[in-house]
C-alpha cells in the first residue's frame, strides 16, 4: 500500500535517509504494541527494547508524519503551564521532582543524539522575548522561581532593549530572558534517527498500518486493515491524531493547528545579524511567535494557530506580516516553504500521561513542549511497563480537565 508522504516542508527537503518500513500483514504477537510513530511512540519502543521487551510499533502513515516531523523543533524548560501552577497542583516536593524530570527530558535528547549519532542540528541556547513591561516582570519572576525552588540558574535577564538586541536583533523586545539549558533541533531528522535506533534495538516498525480498532482486557490487540498485533500491553502515542481510537482520551486534548515558514537562505552575516547566537527564540504572547535559524541560515518562523481543521486563508501572506512585525529588516526576504500541522494541548497545559485499565498506557497533550517531554514520557511509561511505576505515577497524578463543548465547540 502506498505510504502517505510527509508534508512538504523545509524539514522534508533536508531530511536524512528515510527508509520505508513494511505494512503490517497478517497476525503477529509482541510483548508490547506501540501505536504511533512519532517521538513518543519511538521513545517508548526504544526504551522497552533496550530492557529486553519484544516490541511492535504501528504507524498509520510514515514515521514522524505528524508533529514530530513538522514542529518548531524547540527544546523547552519546565512545563507550558509554568512551574507556579505545578506547585499548586502537586505540592512543592513533587513539583521539584517533576521539574527534575523535565530537565532529564532534555538530557535524554543530548544522550540519544550522541549515543546513536543522530545528525539533527542540535544546538543549545534559548531567548524569551518580552514585548511589554508586564511580560518582562513575568520573566523576572520566573527566573527567580527557577533559581530559588528548582536550582535552575543558567539564565540571564536582559532588562533593556539594548541588552535584548544582543540576543535577538528586533525592535519588538524591551528585554527578555536567556537560558543556556534549552535549545533546538531538526525534528524530522531527530525522529528518523530515533526510528533507526529503535529498529537496531529490535523494534519491529510497520508503516501504512493505521490502527482502526483496539481490544483491551486480558488479551489486548490492535487491528489494522490487513493485520493485527496480539500483545500483553498496548501503548497509545497518537496525540493530536488520536481520532476516535480511544474516545475516553479524546476529551482531554484539543488539536491546534500551528504553522511555520522558512525563508530563503539569508547568508551567514545576515543570519547572525538577526539572531547573533543561533538561539531558539519565542515571545511571551498567548499566541506566541517562535523561531530560529536553520543549518543553512534560513529563518524558520512559527507564529500562527487555528482551532479548527481548516488551514488559515492566505497563510504565506499572514506569516510574512507576522515575521516583518518582528524583523522589519527582512522586508526583501521571501519564503521558500510554508507548512503546518497539529499539536495537542490540554486544559492545564501539562502532558497527559496515564493508563486505561491495567495494560493500556498513553501519552498525549504536550501543549507545545513535545520535543523534550515526549522522550521523558517514553522513559517513564517503559519503567511502568517493566514494573517500576513511581515516576509514571507522579505524572499520572497531575490534574487534567476535559474540554467542554465536545468535538465541535471545545
Amino acid at each position: 500500500m502506498p505510504r502517505e508522504p510527509h508534508v512538504e516542508s523545509y524539514y522534508t527537503a533536508t531530511a536524512n535517509s528515510d527508509p520505508a518500513y513494511p505494512e503490517l500483514l497478517g497476525e503477529v504477537t509482541a510483548d508490547v504494541c506501540v501505536v504511533g510513530g512519532g517521538f513518543s511512540g519511538l521513545s517508548v519502543a526504544l526504551e522497552l527494547a533496550e530492557r529486553g521487551f519484544d516490541v511492535a510499533l504501528l504507524e498509520g502513515r510514515r514515521i514522524a508524519w505528524g508533529a514530530s516531523g513538522r514542529s518548531g523543533g524547540q527544546i523547552c524548560t519546565g512545563f507550558s503551564s509554568g512551574m507556579a501552577k505545578v506547585v499548586n497542583w502537586a505540592g512543592r516536593d513533587d513539583a521539584r521532582k517533576l521539574f527534575g524530570l523535565a530537565e532529564e527530558a532534555k538530557s535524554i535528547i543530548r544522550e540519544r543524539v550522541e549515543r546513536h549519532k543522530i545528525d539533527c542540528d542540535l544546538a543549545w541556547g534559548y531567548f524569551h522575548g518580552a514585548n511589554k513591561p508586564r511580560q518582562l516582570d513575568g520573566l523576572r519572576r520566573n527566573q527567580d522561581l527557577w533559581a530559588r525552588d528548582f536550582d535552575y540558574g543558567d539564565t540571564r535577564l536582559a532588562e533593556t532593549r539594548e541588552e535584548a538586541v544582543q540576543y535577538v536583533n528586533s525592535p519588538s523586545y524591551i528585554g527578555g530572558l536567556y537560558e543556556g539549558g534549552a535549545g533546538h533541533l531538526h525534528p524530522l531528522n531527530y525522529c528518523l534517527g530515533l526510528a533507526r535506533a529503535a529498529e537496531a534495538a529490535g523494534v519491529r516498525i510497520f508503516e501504512g498500518s493505521e490502527v482502526t480498532r483496539l481490544e483491551s482486557g486480558a488479551a489486548p490487540a490492535a487491528h489494522c486493515a490487513r493485520g493485527s498485533v496480539k500483545t500483553n500491553t498496548l501503548v497509545l502515542c497518537c496525540n493530536a491524531y488520536l481520532g476516535d481510537l480511544a474516545p475516553q482520551l479524546r476529551a482531554k486534548i484539543m488539536p491546534v493547528g500551528t504553522y511555520i515558514a522558512a525563508t530563503e537562505p539569508l547568508g551567514e552575516n545576515r543570519a547572525r545579524s538577526v539572531i547573533p547566537g543561533n538561539l531558539a527564540v519565542s515571545d511571551c504572547n498567548f499566541v506566541l511567535n517562535y523561531y530560529r535559524l536553520s543549518r543553512d541560515k534560513r529563518l524558520l518562523f512559527g507564529g500562527r494557530v487555528s482551532y479548527s481543521n481548516l488551514v488559515p486563508p492566505h497563510l504565506p501572506r499572514a506569516m510574512r506580516r507576522k515575521m516583518l512585525a518582528v524583523f522589519p529588516q527582512l522586508h526583501d526576504v521571501g519564503f521558500d516553504y510554508t507548512w503546518g500541522g497539529y499539536v495537542a494541548i490540554t486544559v492545564e497545559r501539562t502532558p497527559h500521561i496515564g493508563r486505561l485499565g491495567d495494560n493500556v498506557y498513553f501519552a498525549q497533550g504536550y501543549s507545545g513542549q513535545g520535543v523534550a517531554m515526549s522522550g521523558l514520557a517514553g522513559r517513564v511509561i517503559a519503567e511502568a511497563v517493566a514494573g517500576q511505576a513511581g515516576r509514571f505515577d507522579l505524572f499520572a497524578r497531575l490534574p487534567h480537565t476535559s474540554f467542554p463543548g465536545g468535538r465541535l465547540f471545545r
